[in-house]
């Protein structure tokens, strides 16, 4: 197939010179050499594609967006005409940027303040009459709005829907007027209110008559109508009242010393508007009924003694 090797000549058949011959090359020298080429082509490729990336990626960041705020100063200078730097024009460009981004907080950060002084001010329950005022196109038809939306929930003194009115800037008479009709059918009646207010109130929190007066009071309710609704209550109900609180309560001051339960029920009953010689006089009874039924259940256990009987 070949020539052997040391055979190898630089002539042409005829004998004419052909020019030095290159000597025969190895094939695993050339296997070699070709697999150096590929794996030096790859890592190129490699690092070529890691750099295309990044210069993309850092022109899809913060470049592009002072691309298009230097696009945009460059377009202010040209139309505005004045010839003032492109410099400035687009300085001028970055700070309305700011300037809006800056406004944008502004305005949550007051939309935020509101909401919270909003849900600070809640008058007693009334919800959704504290709004910010605004010109009323029909006060009659305001005030009627306002007072059946209250209403809905739970009944309110005169003296509740008229604070309400009074906020929403209802003219005087137009209130006067809606709060008359309301209370001719039967929508506002202290009276009934009151009622239900001591009953209600009584029964669940174990409130006294004072402590029911001043409620009623701070809602506004007329003296004489207080008068007549803790007049009902009668004083052996607030009586018996007094007496289950500090029975409910007397278990949780075993241990301490007498004195000190003492004050502590007698304080409890004087924040829900007993009188101090009732709630003292209560709370000694039922410490003293503690100390005999004490006396009386170790007197039933029946002694213990040694079995003295055969084994």
């Amino acid at each position: 197939m070949g020539r052997p090797a040391g055979e190898w000549s630089n002539t042409w058949g005829d004998g004419s010179e052909a020019g030095p011959v290159s000597p025969p090359v190895d094939p695993a020298e050339l296997r070699a050499a070709l697999e150096a080429v590929a794996a030096r082509t790859a890592t190129g490729d490699r690092a070529e594609r890691g750099g295309a990336r990044r210069r993309t990626a850092g022109r899809s960041g913060p470049t592009r967006r002072d691309a298009q705020e230097r696009e945009a100063g460059d377009r202010e200078a040209r139309d505005d005409g004045s010839g003032a730097d492109v410099h400035e024009a687009r300085e001028r460009a970055a700070g309305r940027r700011s300037e809006g981004g800056r406004a944008k907080r502004d305005r949550r950060e007051r939309a935020g303040t509101r909401g919270r002084a909003r849900r600070d001010t809640d008058d007693e329950g009334i919800e959704g009459a504290d709004t910010a005022p605004e010109p009323l196109a029909d006060p009659e038809a305001t005030a009627r709005a306002i007072c059946l939306r209250l209403l809905t929930g739970r009944a309110r003194t005169r003296a509740q829907l008229a604070d309400a009115l009074r906020r929403r800037e209802v003219p005087d008479e137009v209130a006067e007027y809606v709060l008359g009709r309301f209370t001719d059918v039967g929508l506002i009646d202290d009276t009934a209110f009151a009622g239900a207010w001591v009953d209600t109130r009584h029964t669940g929190k174990g409130l006294a008559r004072r402590a029911l007066a001043r409620e009623l009071r701070q809602r506004g309710v007329d003296a004489v109508v207080v008068d007549e609704a803790v007049a009902r209550l009668d004083p052996e109900q607030e009586l018996e009242t007094a007496r289950a609180l500090v029975a409910r309560r007397l278990p949780g001051t075993r241990g301490l010393d007498r004195d000190k339960r003492i004050r502590r029920l007698a304080g409890m009953l004087a924040r829900k508007g007993y009188g101090e010689g009732l709630a003292v006089r209560v709370v000694r009874d039922a410490l003293d009924d503690e100390a005999a039924a004490d006396e009386a259940g170790d007197a039933d256990e029946t002694p213990w003694r040694a079995w003295d009987g055969p084994v």
